[in-house]
């Protein structure tokens, strides 16, 4: 991990030094609903490897985070199947905020104002590395994949559908 102060000190930043995992911070211009395909573009990296943290909740309203490739979308139908559930569904920009403490375009499964479960498509630890947000618009944290498994406690799933 750098030790220079060149980025936000953000709860997920601190999260990760607690936990004593390291990572290499990156900065790209945020563009609104750019999502994960700018960011890629932005750092030259594959969408694939960028992993976005959706915050989405069971038909009870209870909230959890799902981690998945850039690339691809959840397929709520086989999420829901997995959990057990007869829904699942992304939540409102507000209520995502009021769970993380983090904006929508900015939101990080580290250091979650609320613990909630996580669930990650499962290739995502085929990975090397990854990047995954850090906690404000703009600023991606590159880990390990093994990391990410070390650092939360994470339900694997298989519920990708490809972007089209």
């Amino acid at each position: 991990m750098k030790e220079n102060q060149d980025f936000p000190i953000t709860p997920a930043v601190r999260f990760l030094r607690d936990k004593q995992i390291g990572f290499k911070p990156h900065f790209y211009p945020y563009e609104e609903h750019g999502g994960t395909r700018h960011a890629a573009d932005a750092l030259q990296v594959s969408e694939h490897a960028v992993i976005k943290t959706l915050v989405m909740e069971s038909e009870s309203r209870q909230p959890f985070i799902v981690l998945q490739h850039g690339d691809y979308q959840v397929s709520t139908k086989q999420l829901a199947r997995l959990m057990g559930l007869k829904r699942v569904s992304p939540c409102d920009e507000k209520t995502a905020q009021k769970h993380t403490g983090y904006q929508v375009g900015g939101i990080s499964p580290f250091g979650t104002r609320k613990t909630m479960p996580v669930y990650a498509e499962k290739s995502i630890f085929s990975l090397v590395k990854l990047y995954i947000n850090g906690g404000k618009r703009g600023f991606l944290m590159e880990i390990a994949a093994s990391d990410l498994l070390r650092a939360l406690s994470i339900k694997e799933i298989e519920a990708a559908l490809k972007n089209t």
